[in-house]
This record gives structure tokens, sequence and C-alpha cells, in this order.
């Protein structure tokens, strides 16, 4: 791409990525966004980050602890303090970049305008592409841990944490804990069916919790902690029970149901991708090869 083809820029995109400016503290559009994508410089379209690289640092400005290999191209601020990052593509201002801070486990943070940047979600990326992403709905105890781990497959595009199964509109996590609302933690998991199959995903999600435990997982008891596959036709029903009886062949006492997919609530922003944004690890999901 020549810079004759570069995204034409507003004044206020000019003054940040040309003339290296920073916009004001809290105001970008990306400060407090945290959906499955990926993050482009906004004059070249050039990649640059990806959402599982973005944490929360209350810095006012975008932060991620990692990076596109090659994307980002470091230069010794005019300031002579600060390390100023650019696009590696089109030598665009994207912000600065500071170490041993001990946010994440990376201990890196990349503080970036949102104004350098455009967002693309995984579906435009796919739609581009020609293939279209796939769902589906798990239940296996608290959802940080299940999200976390099935996040680590090839295939998988985005999983978010939410409620699954009850009777009541939009639930808030403290009415799912405290309130018989009915609903189940559970993770949506968008897929690429070209990649990864759903039978797949669902020897994972027997192999990342217990599948033998009634009513909770680990050390978290309740309703809403048990283990459900939440299936959207007959072809995803039978993959399931097909493997529930392989696991009972096997000797174990399944107490996974199998339930009929209904409305998805997505859970508060704090509880998306917590392990990441932490660094800590999941306490009550470890993988146990079942198959």
């Amino acid at each position: 791409m020549s810079s004759n083809d570069w995204n034409d820029l507003s004044p206020e995109e000019h003054y940040v990525i040309v003339e290296k400016g920073t916009e004001a503290p809290f105001t970008g559009k990306y400060n407090d966004y945290f959906e499955g994508g990926l993050y482009v410089c906004k004059r070249c379209q050039a990649p640059l980050y990806r959402s599982e690289h973005k944490f929360p640092s209350h810095c006012g400005w975008p932060s991620f602890d990692d990076e596109i290999a090659g994307a980002i191209k470091r230069e010794p601020d005019a300031d002579g303090r600060r390390t100023e990052i650019l696009c590696a593509n089109c030598d665009g201002h994207l912000g600065h970049v500071f170490e041993g801070e001990m946010l994440t486990a990376n201990n890196i943070r990349h503080c970036v305008n949102s104004l350098s940047m455009d967002f693309v979600s995984h579906e435009e990326q796919l739609a581009t592409a020609g293939k279209t992403l796939q769902k589906a709905y798990f239940a296996g105890g608290c959802f940080w841990g299940v999200e976390h781990l099935m996040r680590q497959q090839e295939g998988v595009q985005d999983v978010v944490s939410g409620f699954m199964g009850g009777h009541t509109e939009n639930p808030t996590y403290r009415e799912v804990c405290e309130q018989p609302t009915g609903h189940l933690e559970a993770v949506e998991v968008s897929y690429d069916p070209s990649i990864v199959s759903f039978e797949t995903l669902t020897k994972l999600f027997f192999e990342i919790h217990d599948p033998t435990q009634v009513n909770g997982q680990g050390p978290d008891i309740g309703p809403q902690y048990a283990s459900a596959i939440f299936v959207r036709d007959d072809s995803e029903r039978q993959n399931a029970e097909q493997l529930i009886e392989v696991l009972r062949q096997k000797g174990l006492h399944v107490a996974t149901r199998i339930l009929p997919a209904s409305r998805f609530w997505k859970a508060e922003e704090y509880h998306q991708n917590y392990y990441a944004k932490t660094g800590k690890t999941p306490y009550c999901h470890v993988y146990t090869k079942r198959f």
C-alpha cells in the first residue's frame, strides 16, 4: 500500500498521527473498549494489535501488553525521556511504550491514541475472507476459567462470559449469584468452523472442567455453576450425547446436562478476559485429557 492509498485524516487525526500530538485522556473511543478483533493503523490499515493484547490500565488511553510481530517501530521521543511507538508500515505516530510497571504478566504497556487506530471485528475479518463464524455455548462453573482456556484453542476467534438458561431479562452477576434467576454462568465461543469443529470444542470443554461434579465446579457451589452444553440444533445435541456416552463408557458419572440454547446475556465488562487482564491463573479449571 503506497502513501497515495493512505486514508485521508481529519484535522484531529493529523495532529496525532503526523504532528505526533496526544489526544486528551479518557476521550478516545477505544479507551474502554474490549470487543474481540484487530486494531489497525488509522492511516495505512496495517495490523497493529490483537484484542487479546488489550488490558485496562486506567491511564486514560488504550493499553496493550503485546504487539503483532513487526508491526511497531520504536524511536527515542523528542523529550529525551520516553520511547515513541510508530506504525512500522507508514511511520504514523501511535503513542509511547513503557516497561516495568508490573500491570500485566508481560510487564509492558503500549499507550496508544485511539485516533491512531481503527478496529476490525472478527466477524468483519472473516466476512472479508468470505467466511462466517459459528457460535457454541458451554457452562462449566466460573466462566473466567472456561473462557480463559477456550481462548487458547486454535480457530477460536472470541469468547464472551455471560449467562444463559434463566428466566429474567438482562441479569446482573449479583442477581445470578443471589437470586433464583435460573441462569448458569456460561461462555459464548465464536469460532471458525474451517479451522475447528464443534466436536473439538466440546471435547475441550469436557477436558477443562470436571463434568462429574453436580451443582458446582471446584469450590464454587450453586446451581449457577452447574455443567451444561447449550445446543442450537440436533447435530450439536447428537454430538454432545455421543461424547458423554464415550465418557460414561470410560467410567465417568457425567453430570453435564444438554439444554436448548436460549438468549445469551453478556456479563459485566470486568468479567471479560478476566485472567488476561489481571495476570492471575484459573483456580478451579485445569486441563485433564479425557479423549
